[in-house]
């Protein structure tokens, strides 16, 4: 779950635009190619970047959370969305292929071992290739946590969200017949992949924003209108994945794999007042976790750009690369 928004609230907050020195695809296998970009400081400490969504795809903004005086910054698309290809396919598409290609993108880079930075679905990834491979991390920085579980998932497509924002909650059910509306994911999931184009993008525009709308503390409880590639691809592939549960083997998984990553340093920031994904999970993650720094940061919600979130996480990047200068 995740939609970068404007960063202009914030942009007094982050490190100054900068391009990227290396931009590629990469066969990863099954028909799909996926980009991938770094930027900053080649020899500098590696940190890979995963977008949320899934579907969000990366962007330039996301470049400025990091000093590129130090950081040699990765970010890519993950299957199906961005510039990687096939554009919305769903075939092959599954949380552990992300993860092979994760691994196939650190090999490729010559990576030992990488601090790893997300939010909501990117948050909820770097979770799950953390306790896959945790030997590959040094630091992880999550925002937005999402745990993909059944609750969460209830909460945001079930209507619990929908109780703080009844007029919003009405548009992104209301186009779905009452007989269907016990099962909006699924009501969805037969319209996103109707294939016809017309119907495809409609839905998934709505589908968009319902979560756009609530992404951020300012908003009206209008999500805007997303332009209809970039919603197709996020709509199908959020709704492909969480119909799947993230296929994840059971419910809780990633509560109960937090074991795994226990020595590893951790810093979670959580919005106040996130719509989307609601406080209880990060503040669970955290308690099982003894690395684990959680900043919750009053008067924020869900997004990326919300200027108390913008800000926090630029201070934990310059507090860890000001760690690692000292010990160098």
């Amino acid at each position: 779950m995740d939609k970068v928004l404007s960063q202009k609230s914030a942009v007094h907050y982050l490190h100054a635009p900068i391009d990227p020195f290396d931009q590629r695809m990469i066969e990863v296998g099954e028909g799909h190619v996926i980009y991938m970009e770094q930027s900053g400081n080649p020899d500098g400490q590696p940190v890979v970047v995963f977008h949320g969504g899934p579907g969000g795809g990366c962007s330039p903004a996301m470049r400025r959370y990091f000093d590129p005086s130090h950081y040699r910054i990765i970010l890519f698309d993950q299957r199906g969305c961005g510039r990687s290809r096939p554009h919305a396919s769903v075939e092959n598409n599954t949380t552990w292929h992300l993860v092979r290609d994760i691994e196939k993108i650190r090999k490729l880079l010559d990576i030992e071992a990488w601090a790893v930075f997300g939010g909501s679905w990117g948050a909820t990834l770097a979770l799950i290739y953390a306790q896959t491979h945790p030997e590959r991390v040094t630091h992880l920085i999550l925002r937005g946590v999402f745990l993909a579980t059944q609750s969460e998932l209830t909460w945001f497509y079930g209507g619990g969200a929908g109780r703080f924002w009844p007029e919003t909650w009405a548009r992104f059910a209301d186009i779905i017949p009452k007989d269907e509306q016990s099962d909006l994911i699924a009501a969805y999931h037969k319209r996103l992949f109707s294939g016809d184009l017309s119907t495809e993008i409609r839905y998934s525009k709505a589908w968009c924003s319902w979560e756009n709308a609530l992404a951020s503390m300012a908003s009206d409880g209008h999500g805007g209108d997303s332009p209809g590639d970039y919603a197709r691809a996020f709509a199908r592939l959020e709704n492909h994945y969480f119909t799947h549960n993230a296929f994840l083997d059971f419910d809780g998984q990633i509560l109960a794999n937090m074991g795994r990553i226990g020595h590893i340093p951790g810093f979670i920031v959580q919005g106040r007042y996130d719509m989307i994904c609601p406080p209880e999970s990060a503040w669970r993650v955290a308690k099982a976790w003894p690395n684990a720094d959680l900043h919750l940061v009053r008067n924020a919600g869900h997004a990326l750009s919300e200027p108390g979130i913008s800000s926090e996480l630029v201070r934990i990047m310059d507090r860890i690369a000001d760690a690692a200068r000292c010990a160098e």
